[in-house]
């Protein structure tokens, strides 16, 4: 089993930046991919930055040259940061991590961007 809780949302301004953290616990050493996800009010879950076991990086297009995922291996952690921050960048922010059995998810984190 693996654990994920998220933090570090919170309400900001248009052009303000944020920083997401995604603590594992649990069986960690089974993870082989690790990302953040998000859904808007009323559409989709959808992807937004991907790092993988042999640390390949993916981001949505949306938010190529404003976010950067980034890990900590000494304390499992999978953070995001967010610059120059938009309206449409507002949702609950989800954790996700995938072994070979199964996928994990947090708990989510709010972030909401007011213009």
């Amino acid at each position: 089993q693996v654990q994920l809780v998220e933090s570090g949302g919170c309400l900001v301004q248009a052009g303000s930046s944020l920083r997401l953290s995604c603590a594992a616990s649990g069986n960690v050493d089974s993870i082989i991919y690790r990302g953040w996800h998000r859904q808007a009010p009323g559409k989709q879950r959808e992807l937004v930055a991907t790092f993988t076991n042999n640390d390949y990086i993916d981001y949505a297009d949306s938010v190529k040259g404003r976010f950067t995922i980034s890990k900590d291996n000494a304390d499992n952690t999978v953070n995001l940061q967010m610059e120059n921050l938009k309206p449409e960048d507002t949702g609950v922010y989800y954790c996700k991590a995938r072994t070979r059995n199964r996928s994990y998810w947090g708990q989510g984190t709010l972030v909401t961007v007011s213009s």
